[in-house]
């Protein structure tokens, strides 16, 4: 059996990360959203002495790399990467986030420095992240694969 090409998997994580950054603004632009800014600027403006629209454009290159970069590991890693797996993958990213990330740039662990419904806006859009991501991954053809003939 041969592994599907990384840049089939990294496709999928980027539909699985824009459907959560879509979600995100939404959710922002509306003030649904518990987080005072979207997180990757945040992180991105934490690290690189940059504002303005410049902060964020390589913060959603950033994001949408991150992303595609973690579905294309998953993808190769574990068998049968599907929309389960890629529920599994947006937990584990959501607790990385948690508990590294969020202290990082001084929100705290879970993002209770500002409000715990960080911790619980951020988990919908991690799952929804991991289940597009691994949705798409089952399910973007593949032109190395063998076709069925019925």
């Amino acid at each position: 059996m041969k592994l599907k090409p990384a840049l089939y998997s990294a496709a999928a994580g980027a539909l699985g990360t824009l459907a959560m950054t879509i979600l995100m603004l939404i959710g922002m632009k509306s003030g649904a959203a518990p987080m005072p800014e979207p997180i990757p600027r945040a992180i991105v403006g934490h690290i690189l002495p940059v504002t303005g629209a410049a902060l964020m454009i390589i913060a959603m290159i950033a994001h949408f790399a991150y992303g595609s970069v973690w579905a294309a590991l998953a993808d190769q890693l574990v068998s049968g990467f599907n929309f389960a797996r890629g529920l599994l993958l947006g937990v584990f990213l959501w607790i990385i986030m948690q508990v590294v990330v969020l202290p990082l740039i001084g929100w705290g662990f879970f993002g209770l420095n500002h409000t715990p419904a960080i911790a619980v806006a951020t988990l919908v859009l991690h799952l929804i992240y991991g289940g597009t991501t691994g949705y798409a991954a089952q399910k973007l053809p593949y032109a190395g694969e063998a076709k069925s003939v019925s």
